[in-house]
């Protein structure tokens, strides 16, 4: 276990330090400056550049940033002045990690419920019309569907509020929006591994004990069919995270994803890189949890 742990962990850092590279150097790839779409001076422009390091050789600012980055830190905004990128992921990321946290449990709640449904009454109408919304629901993008729902429930019906995230009711279209791919996966993969358990013969063992059908499928089929679900959690995590950056755009979410979208189109790239090190760093970390929770689902199964 402790080999395991360890090697996933050099491998990570090894991943990491690939992203921060990558990121690094393809900010220069990108024609043009964080400044050159303000209004000023080339002599204001080369003071600004000269202040930031943006002055130096390339090779210069990576050595300079990965020093600042080993220390924890990424660095000040062009934009936002007077703020760290620290200060700023610290603001806006718990707002995406609530609304990313409320779409994670709607997507695991609902694909598991409808899961179950759909593989019990395998074939009959209910497990037809579960099929058509999970089709539906993966063929769709988030961005659609957060449109529709924004147009349908905020604007014609006025049964939601269609902007941020002050009270519960706001939370309700965007993480709809954002778990509806998903749920579906789940509902797809959880019905295709319980069809395969059902037919097993510990199952019909089960049901010749007198067992309850509540106690079979929910304690016996469920638990043996949820691994693959647990594997799906840390594509999931990343899903979540880079589909809420459109979805905030959308509904006006004041997270992180709306602010990554801005620093973008100002090519702020100290928030740029430091927002997409940050998130590549939940996404690996999520990935290292999903193969620990392998073993405490399944004990049979080997980390080393």
């Amino acid at each position: 276990m402790a080999r395991f742990i360890l090697r996933r962990f050099l491998s990570a850092l090894l991943t990491l330090f690939i992203i921060c590279t990558l990121t690094f150097f393809m900010m220069f790839l990108v024609p043009g400056g964080p400044f050159l779409s303000e209004r000023t001076s080339d002599k204001i422009i080369a003071i600004a550049n000269e202040k930031y390091g943006l002055d130096k050789p390339v090779i210069v600012q990576y050595k300079n940033y990965m020093v600042r980055l080993l220390q924890g830190d990424l660095g000040v905004s062009f934009k936002r002045k007077g703020f760290t990128v620290n200060e700023i992921i610290a603001e806006k990321f718990p707002v995406s990690a609530k609304l990313g946290a409320v779409a994670m449990g709607l997507a695991i709640i609902s694909g598991v419920t409808m899961g179950c449904v759909a593989a019990v009454n395998h074939n009959k109408v209910i497990d037809r019309i579960v099929m058509f919304f999970c089709t539906f629901s993966w063929a769709v993008p988030s961005f659609i569907i957060g449109t529709l729902l924004l147009y349908i429930f905020g604007i014609w019906l006025k049964w939601l509020p269609a902007i941020g995230l002050k009270t519960p009711a706001h939370y309700i279209m965007p993480a709809v929006a954002l778990s509806l791919s998903p749920t579906s996966y789940i509902t797809r993969l959880l019905r295709s591994n319980m069809l395969d358990v059902i037919d097993q013969d510990y199952i019909k063992t089960a049901r010749a004990k007198g067992l309850s059908r509540n106690i079979v499928i929910f304690k016996h089929a469920l638990r043996n069919s949820i691994l693959p679900i647990i594997t799906y959690l840390g594509p999931m995590t990343a899903f979540v995270i880079t589909g809420g950056v459109v979805v905030e755009r959308i509904f006006n979410v004041p997270g992180l994803g709306k602010y990554f979208v801005e620093t973008i189109m100002n090519r702020d790239y100290m928030m740029i890189m430091g927002t997409t090190i940050f998130l590549a760093t939940l996404v690996i970390f999520a990935n290292f949890i999903v193969d620990i929770l392998y073993r405490v689902v399944d004990p049979r199964i080997e980390l080393e």
